[in-house]
């Protein structure tokens, strides 16, 4: 048992040696995290309506803003970088962080004091939709959240950074589980009891567990922290790479917002519909698209060191392929099977049929988007590894300027059901990433851009051809065969149909000769290595 003990231990605390294994465990659990977030809406569909839930969603808004333009750039663009610009020195580090970690706790409390003062104010001007009454509500939660999750949350994200930064992956990948997993338990144990609070509870449990099992890494990593330390020099460095990248997530924020606003025009329920749906949509992007940017940087980096511009353009051109490749036949499966897709992800009690089938209609106008904004996260970090961060930005700029353009257009003007939030969306990230492709292309004066279309051609062509029998086959399923009023039998119905589209999407690869069919053998290969070395240490202590 105390061997047990100590290689669980080292499981979870081991420092990554490669770029690889790295990449799977952040995936895997990225994966996870999005799994373990489905089974969280649908306990939330299970105790209350999608009219409640409108309040839950929009009252979480605020703080999200708030963490999300604190925190995120802080962490991704300066905090980590600076800390392994000075891990060799300690004492030197030591200092450094501390002051960055003092400065942020500040602004943390600033932001907090006054987003509490003027909740309310924020509150009506984000949900023009709503009700007095319904403001009031969303105003109370969005001020628990504030002071009660967001210290937990924002400290626990500070102490992921210095464990990515010593390339221990594995606890921070666990505590964003552990998260959900608390919110999870509130919902389902204090729903009855205190309504809305129960998953409100469980949130800043989970945020708080979130913060707390991160702990050791200070201990692990011989951090000392230093109050009352502001070192201006670190300060400026810091806000030298800190601010570009918050106004980037600032404007993607003020996107979101606004999405959120329109849908609470559109009637109650929407803001529901439109969360639900987005989340399902970034199920296969997080599985194919995010992990694959993470895995992409280091290796264009290096080829961009070594001024390789060739194997830069076929890297970038292969890459891309094997990126159609997997997401093209999920964003076909997430259209024409979105019914039961939606119905087994959020299929509670309280989700009634109307919300199901607006739901999936949604997730289909979503669904068009998962081949371009897989290949987004791609192609934004080829420029990085270029060290162009500005192309990327105005691009987002404009796209983002576009949708809410679209978006404005047809709820305000053209009065369009919410699945219209969707197809903005998607014409957003396309011409995004369009205008992205077109940017790189000249910046590396040209690559194989006839192998790109022919290629993407065959793989739509095969995606298509491939839905035809399975389309087929599950309206058959559906309406002759299998008692659909069952969750279980909803499930089978669409383990079958994904089966079969499988098999038609490899075999019309095989029958086009598409070659980018061989990468889901390489891929198999090397999660069967890591999964080997995983398990080493298991067998060992048994």
């Amino acid at each position: 048992m105390h061997d047990i003990i100590n290689h669980t231990k080292t499981l979870i605390f081991r420092k990554q040696k490669d770029i690889l294994s790295s990449v799977i465990i952040l995936s895997s659990m990225m994966v996870l995290s999005r799994f373990l977030g489905l089974v969280r809406n649908r306990t939330f569909a299970t105790f209350f309506s999608k009219e409640e839930l409108d309040l839950l969603i929009a009252a979480y808004r605020l703080p999200d803003f708030v963490f999300e333009v604190l925190v995120t750039g802080a962490l991704s663009s300066a905090f980590i970088p600076i800390f392994i610009q000075y891990k060799k020195n300690p004492k030197e580090l030591s200092v450094k962080i501390s002051s960055i970690v003092n400065l942020l706790t500040l602004m943390l409390f600033v932001f907090m004091l006054l987003s509490f003062i003027f909740a309310d104010v924020i509150i009506r001007i984000i949900t023009p939709g709503f009700t007095p009454s319904q403001i009031k509500e969303v105003t109370y939660i969005a001020r628990i959240y504030l002071i009660s999750q967001m210290p937990f949350f924002v400290f626990g994200n500070i102490l992921s950074g210095i464990a990515q930064a010593n390339r221990i992956f594995m606890l921070t990948a666990l505590a964003p589980l552990i998260y959900t997993i608390g919110v999870i338990g509130g919902t389902v144990f204090l729903s009855h009891s205190f309504w809305l609070y129960g998953p409100v509870i469980g949130t800043v449990a989970g945020a708080f567990l979130f913060f707390f099992i991160q702990l050791p890494i200070l201990h692990i990593t011989h951090f000392h922290y230093s109050p009352f330390v502001f070192e201006r020099k670190v300060l400026r460095e810091f806000f030298t790479l800190f601010l570009p990248r918050t106004f980037s997530v600032l404007t993607s924020q003020i996107e979101q917002t606004i999405d959120l606003s329109l849908a609470t025009l559109v009637g109650a329920g929407s803001v529901t519909v439109v969360n639900f749906a987005q989340r399902l949509q970034l199920f296969p992007v997080a599985f194919v698209g995010m992990a694959f940017g993470q895995a992409s940087l280091p290796y264009i980096s290096s080829l961009y060191k070594d001024h390789n511009i060739d194997a830069i353009r076929k890297l970038f051109v292969d890459s891309i392929l094997q990126l159609v490749y997997l997401s093209v036949p999920l964003g076909i499966f997430f259209i024409f099977a979105r019914t039961p897709i939606v119905r087994i992800a959020y299929g509670g009690r309280m989700f009634d049929w109307e919300a199901t089938v607006l739901t999936a209609s949604t997730l289909s106008y979503f669904g068009l988007s998962i081949p371009f904004h897989s290949i987004f996260y791609f192609v934004t970090r080829a420029f990085y590894a270029a060290h162009d961060t500005k192309t990327p930005l105005y691009i987002n700029l404009f796209s983002i300027f576009v949708n809410v353009l679209l978006s404005v257009l047809f709820i305000i003007f053209l009065h369009m059901p919410v699945w219209s939030l969707g197809i903005s969306f998607s014409f957003a990230i396309t011409l995004n990433v369009i205008l992205q492709l077109a940017a790189y292309y000249r910046k590396v004066e040209g690559f194989h851009l006839t192998k790109l279309i022919h290629h993407s051609i065959k793989i739509y062509l095969a995606g298509f051809l491939a839905a035809l029998p399975s389309y087929t086959a599950l309206k058959v399923f559906d309406e002759l065969l299998i008692d659909t009023s069952r969750s279980i039998n909803v499930f089978l119905l669409l383990l079958c149909v994904f089966i079969i589209y499988g098999i038609g999407y490899l075999f019309f690869s095989w029958l086009f000769n598409i070659e980018e069919v061989y990468i889901l053998g390489k891929l198999l290969r090397k999660i069967k290595i890591l999964r080997r070395q995983v398990e080493e240490p298991v067998t060992q202590a048994s």
